[in-house]
């Protein structure tokens, strides 16, 4: 394990806290000004438990960064709530729940590659690529005249993710998206 300064502390990041292994599930710099002084503000999610805490973090404390075994693997199939993975060395799977993969799963289509952390030999989170391409299953048909303007709307992909398009975006379209933010980034 490595300590960094709480400054470096990154969305996705695992730390040890509390003789425990948490998730960084947000984290944003908070300056009072005056007498504060700043801190990290840090949403966490225990790995081990589920449960959540916030935590305020002064920005020159350091933590320590738990170390993580990085295995590639491929995402397979769905079978129910399970997400069904590869591992591509060994051929090994790997079963992680919807409720484990949350908020990332909208995001799998099979043969995805993604890389899986491990921690004690123990999955404990999973990195997506930074951007995937998905297709449009629904969305509501193109304005007449309609350019790229400031105005989106909803779009439902193949995977049940909701994305906001540009108006010209048609159902049946593959568009790009990004895997941090959910944003669309054009299309393909």
């Amino acid at each position: 394990m490595a300590k960094v300064l709480a400054t470096e502390i990154r969305v996705g990041n695992l730390i040890e806290w509390d003789k425990r292994i948490w998730r960084v599930l947000k984290c944003y710099h908070v300056h009072v000004g005056g007498r504060g002084g700043a801190f990290m503000q840090v949403e966490m999610k225990d790995i081990e438990a589920g449960t959540k805490t916030n935590q305020r973090i002064r920005t020159e404390d350091k933590v320590e960064r738990a170390f993580v075994e990085p295995r590639d693997m491929t995402f397979l199939y769905q079978e129910g709530d399970n997400y069904i993975f590869m591992d591509k060395e060994n051929y090994e799977q790997l079963s992680l729940s919807q409720e484990f993969l949350e908020g990332q799963y909208e995001y799998l289509l099979p043969n995805t590659d993604v890389q899986v952390n491990f921690h004690n030999d123990r999955a404990i989170g999973v990195q997506l690529p930074a951007s995937v391409v998905l297709t449009i299953a629904d969305t509501e048909p193109n304005l007449k005249g309609a350019t790229a303007t400031s105005s989106y709307k909803p779009a439902k992909m193949e995977t049940g993710l909701v994305v906001m398009v540009p108006p010209f975006v048609l159902q049946g379209e593959k568009i790009k998206i990004n895997t941090d933010s959910g944003e669309y980034i054009e299309r393909m």
